[in-house]
């Protein structure tokens, strides 16, 4: 009775730890099949590019294929549900893109809060706005443009409603006093466009759709919106020594769903941070003027909740309204 009685005790125990080392087993055994990496936007975007540049050290830090699957729509929310709704197992992930910070407000009645729903695994990449003007805008400089706009009126260009380039604009209205109107367009392509023709006078671009019209001198850059300038455009000041406390940009990085095993988003992150170590890859990514943002999961995690609520206040206070 006693032997029988231990038996039934230390089978009972083993089976209560089975959950755990079977989490355990498939941690250290990660990952066993091919990820997928969903990317919220088209191909050619900058959160694509940058999925598939760190997708491709992951495949092979890791041993397994890291497949980018784009799912655009929605300013990136159908892409986030996705993985919001995915098992927590390691196996789908999420390029983040910092629309995340501004849809919570802009979408009022999402099926998923991303802060609750998700796990953060590393921080990528920052990339700087720039604004810039058409060349027939007679400025050089910050000052000189916040005195111009006040006597004239000028137009500001936006990839769309709700988009790091539209709220780089309004940032700069409310802390300025400036009433730039905004034009949204679809994207970053035709919003360029019209800029460089001249149709609208001001833009707030991300580095990556300005730079190579800069270099061509067919856009003046009068300042970075971050507070650290960029190595991409030397000489260039940050509009926040200007305007005290200014600061919008571009932030990309990994997620989760809610739950993934702790052990698998440590795997992920060293990982990923290896990768923004490479050589190879912080040329490419200085190239695309952006500026690394290795860190921890908790690093991540707190940027994304401070970017979110910065931009919800934002987007509240103006009464923006998704498309």
């Amino acid at each position: 009775m006693n032997f029988s009685r231990r038996r039934f005790i230390r089978l009972a125990t083993s089976a209560a730890m089975l959950p755990g080392a079977s989490q355990l087993a498939r941690a250290e055994n990660y990952p066993a099949h091919p990820v997928r990496f969903i990317v919220g936007f088209a191909p050619g975007s900058t959160t694509d590019i940058l999925a598939r540049l760190i997708g491709q050290w992951l495949s092979q830090r890791l041993g397994q294929q890291f497949v980018v699957e784009n799912r655009p729509g929605a300013g990136g929310n159908i892409g986030a549900e996705v993985v919001v709704k995915a098992a927590p197992d390691g196996y789908t992930l999420l390029m983040v893109p910092p629309a995340v910070a501004a849809n919570a407000a802009l979408y009022p009645h999402l099926d998923f809060d991303f802060i609750r729903d998700t796990t953060p695994v590393a921080g990528m990449v920052r990339v700087p706005n720039v604004l810039e003007v058409n060349p027939s805008v007679p400025v050089k400089t910050v000052p000189e443009f916040i005195a111009y706009a006040k006597a004239h009126p000028l137009t500001y260009a936006s990839a769309g409603i709700g988009t790091a380039s539209h709220l780089a604009g309004e940032l700069f209205n409310r802390m300025t006093g400036l009433k730039l109107q905004h034009v949204p367009y679809r994207g970053d392509g035709p919003a360029m466009a019209d800029l460089i023709a001249g149709h609208v006078q001001v833009g707030f671009a991300t580095m990556t759709a300005s730079i190579a019209y800069i270099r061509a001198g067919r856009l003046r850059p009068l300042g970075v919106t971050t507070v650290q300038t960029s190595d991409a455009l030397p000489g260039i000041p940050s509009v926040s020594q200007f305007v005290p406390g200014y600061e919008a940009s571009s932030w990309f990085g990994i997620a989760a769903p809610k739950g993934t095993p702790a052990a698998i988003v440590e795997t992920l992150n060293a990982a990923t941070n290896a990768g923004l170590a490479d050589t190879t890859i912080k040329a490419r990514i200085a190239g695309m003027g952006g500026m690394l943002l290795a860190g921890s999961p908790a690093d991540f995690g707190k940027l994304i909740a401070s970017e979110t609520q910065k931009w919800g206040k934002v987007i509240r206070e103006a009464g923006i309204k998704a498309e």
